[in-house]
C-alpha cells in the first residue's frame, strides 16, 4: 500500500497548503498509521514540504504490531528513550526553514502543545482539527477487504461458540474464549473489549461481562469484534438458552430486528446520516420504547471501532459509498434483559447491490 500512503499525504499536505501551513505534525495513532504505514508507541509523523519524516522514541520492531512503514517515509529514531518525539519533530523543522506548522490540537496535551511552542518560537502553529479522519471516511477496497476480513474472523469465533455447552458458564468465561477464537483465527485481537451480557445483563450496550452465570431461558447478547491489519469491525447478536423463548422474548427480538432492518436498508450513498439513526429508532418509538436507547444507532469503523461517520440524532453531513459503518439498535429492560443486533455494512450504492452485509452470522432467534 505504499503508493496510496504517498497518495494520502499528498492529498493532506495539499489541505494544509490551502490553509496557510508549510508542515504537519500527525501525533494520533490511527492517523500516524493510515498515512505513514506504520504507528509504533508514541511515534510521530513530520509531513514536511519536500520530506516526510517518523519520529520514533526506540528502534522499530518488525514482529511488534503496529504495521510496515512505507518506505518513501523517512524514519528518526530517538536516542535511548530520552525526549519527546513531538517536540523532536519540530526540533527538525528549524533545519528546513519552515515557519508554519498544523498539529493536532484535538489530541495533543497543554503541556505537549507548550513544550513545542518553546523548541519553535518562531513557527506558527495552526489547528490541523479534523484534517486526517475526514480523509479516513471513505475507504479505498484493499481497506474494505480487511475489514472484511475481520468480519469473517469474529463470524468464524461467534459460530463456534454457539456450538459449545454454554449452561453454567460466566459471562466473563465467555468473552476470554471469544477473544482467544478471534487470534487463533488470524485477528491481531479484539477490536474492542468484548460484551457478553446473560439474563439481567443481556441487551446492554457496552456491558462488561461478570461472573454472571447462563441459565436455561435467559437472553444471551454478545457483542465482539476482530482487528486484522489494523482494521476493525463488530458484531452483536442476542441469543435464548436453553428453552424456546417466551412470547416477551419473541416481541422484543422482532422489534429490535425491525429497527436493525430499517437501519440497514437506509444505508444508501446521499442520505443525511441522522436519517439512518431516524429510521431505526422510529420503529422502537412507535412501540413505546422512548427511554434508554443508545445515544446513536451505529458509527463507522476502520483504523478505530468508532470513527465518523457518527449514525446519530444530531448528526451532520450525509452518507459517501465505500464508507463501513454499523447498525445496532438495541432494547435493554431493566431485570429483565433485552436485544442487540449489530452489524458491519459497508455503503454502497443500489446500483451495485446497495449496503455490503460484512457479518453474516445468522440473526434468527435461536434457542441455544
Amino acid at each position: 500500500m505504499s503508493e496510496m500512503h504517498a497518495i494520502r499525504r499528498t492529498r493532506l499536505r495539499e489541505r494544509c497548503s490551502a490553509a496557510g501551513s508549510a508542515a504537519a505534525l500527525i501525533s494520533r495513532p490511527a492517523n500516524v498509521r493510515y498515512l505513514a504505514g506504520a504507528a509504533p508507541r508514541d511515534a510521530v509523523l513530520l509531513l514536511g514540504p519536500d520530506e516526510d519524516t517518523l519520529v520514533c522514541p526506540g528502534p522499530l520492531d518488525a514482529r511488534a504490531p503496529g504495521g510496515r512503514l512505507d518506505e518513501a517515509v523517512r524514519l528518526h529514531t530517538l536516542p535511548g528513550s530520552a525526549g519527546d518525539p513531538a517536540v523532536a519533530a519540530v526540533g527538525l523543522l528549524t533545519d528546513r526553514r519552515v515557519t508554519s506548522l498544523a498539529v493536532e490540537e484535538h489530541h495533543l496535551t497543554v503541556s505537549r502543545h507548550r513544550a513545542i511552542r518553546s523548541v519553535a518560537p518562531r513557527v506558527r502553529l495552526g489547528d490541523l482539527g479534523g484534517g486526517v479522519e475526514q480523509l479516513r471516511v471513505v475507504k479505498d477496497e484493499e481497506e474494505i477487504s480487511c475489514i472484511r476480513i475481520a468480519a469473517e474472523i469474529a463470524d468464524q469465533a461467534l459460530g463456534e461458540l454457539l456450538e459449545s455447552i454454554l449452561v453454567g458458564r460466566t459471562e466473563r468465561h465467555l468473552a476470554l474464549e471469544l477473544e482467544r477464537r478471534l487470534v487463533d483465527h488470524g485477528a491481531d485481537g479484539p477490536a474492542f473489549p468484548t460484551s457478553v451480557g446473560t439474563g439481567p445483563h443481556s441487551g446492554r450496550g457496552g456491558h462488561r461481562p461478570t461472573d454472571r452465570r447462563v441459565e436455561e431461558g435467559d437472553f444471551l447478547s454478545v457483542c465482539l469484534g476482530a482487528t486484522y491489519r489494523g482494521y476493525r469491525c463488530e458484531i452483536g447478536r442476542t441469543f435464548v438458552i436453553g428453552t424456546a423463548p417466551a412470547d416477551w422474548q419473541i416481541e422484543l427480538y422482532d422489534l429490535v430486528f425491525a429497527a436493525q432492518r430499517a437501519g440497514r436498508e437506509a444505508l444508501t450513498p446521499g442520505t443525511a446520516c441522522r436519517d439512518v439513526d431516524r429510521a431505526a429508532r422510529q420503529v422502537l418509538a412507535s412501540a413505546g420504547h422512548t427511554e434508554g436507547l443508545p445515544r446513536a444507532v451505529g458509527h463507522g469503523v476502520g483504523l478505530e471501532i468508532d470513527e465518523d461517520p457518527q449514525l446519530a440524532p444530531a448528526a451532520m453531513g450525509k452518507l459517501d459509498a465505500c464508507v463501513p459503518v454499523t447498525v445496532e439498535p438495541g432494547v435493554h429492560l431493566p431485570g429483565r434483559g433485552g436485544v442487540r443486533i449489530d452489524d458491519t455494512l459497508v455503503v454502497r450504492p443500489e446500483a451495485d447491490g446497495g449496503p455490503e452485509l460484512l457479518t453474516i452470522t445468522t440473526k434468527e432467534l435461536l434457542a441455544l
